[in-house]
């Protein structure tokens, strides 16, 4: 990884508008490379339709594309001209009509490199329950000339296991678009804890304004050194904010310290007292019996 200047672009989506969508991107986008010099943008989740789809799953895939496709393309044009990478989250096609993913590619001025299909849809999207979104089963980690560049999306923020696996697999940048919905301590702890954990740099937004359920997103996106501190956040309205990452982040305690780091979670991990976990295999990760919250 190099020294480079990332950011965090957040606005409200209309929604099933995908071109004023892409309008208003673009514009942030283009007003962030000015003002920063960012060489890496994360937009929030869903923004080309907005988080929840006014109709069904068969409405929605109408609107979007399969990716790669018309979506990505115009967000690799977006790349290079601006010289930048961008973390480009869109609900997805499916091969069959109605079958929706909730995805995010990241794209350079080299083309697309990679693509992530949320895995832990939010309970008011998930399939299953009702909702319109097929989980994906991959974590995704791409080599970019920045640097190595994880992603997760929204919900998948609440599990420490998938972002554990992401940076295991390489990641010194994760991304997290989202539309956040519960509460800021929420989402700064999650934000706070998964930098932390795996001592990367984690980079959150979230959409602002209402969505078509007739709920709002508060926006607050930020940039989380690996150390777990704060180096931006933005308020509720449309903006972005932006920071430094060093390529060497944990050299010391916290950023502008003289006190050096002499530990690392993920050197420092105990395996040994995982295996009997890792040997019983899935059902080890199983639940105790216990009655279920939303029965209660």
């Amino acid at each position: 990884m190099k020294n480079f200047v990332s950011a965090a672009i957040q606005f409200e989506a209309e929604p099933m508008n995908v071109k004023v969508n892409l309008q208003k991107a673009y514009h942030l986008i283009g007003n962030c490379k000015r003002e920063t010099g960012a060489s890496l943008m994360v937009l929030p989740e869903s923004f080309t339709t907005g988080f929840t789809p006014t109709g069904n799953a068969e409405s929605l895939w109408d609107v979007v594309d399969f990716v790669p496709g018309s979506l990505t393309d115009e967000a690799v044009r977006w790349a290079q001209e601006f010289d930048t990478y961008i973390c480009f989250p869109t609900y997805e096609r499916g091969k069959e009509r109605g079958v929706i993913y909730n995805s995010a590619a990241i794209v350079g001025p080299e083309g697309m490199i990679g693509v992530y299909r949320k895995t832990h849809p939010f309970p008011t999207e998930r399939l299953s329950a009702g909702g319109w979104t097929t989980p994906g089963s991959d974590p995704l980690v791409v080599s970019a000339s920045v640097g190595k560049i994880g992603v997760v999306i929204c919900y998948d923020g609440d599990f420490p296991e998938l972002a554990r696996v992401t940076a295991l697999k390489g990641a010194e940048v994760i991304c997290r678009p989202s539309a956040f919905l519960r509460t800021f301590d929420q989402w700064e702890l999650t934000n706070r804890a998964r930098a932390y954990d795996n001592h990367v740099y984690w980079i959150a937004s979230n959409l602002v304004g209402k969505d078509s359920s007739g709920s709002y997103f508060f926006g607050s996106s930020m940039i989380v050194h690996p150390s777990g501190m704060k180096l931006a956040q933005a308020s509720g309205c449309e903006e972005f904010v932006s920071a430094m990452l060093e390529a060497d982040p944990i050299r010391k305690i916290t950023p502008g310290a003289s006190r050096d780091q002499i530990f690392d979670h993920i050197e420092d991990r105990n395996l040994d007292s995982y295996k009997g976990i890792l040997s019983e295999g899935k059902s080890a990760f199983q639940p105790s019996k216990r009655i279920p919250y939303r029965r209660r």
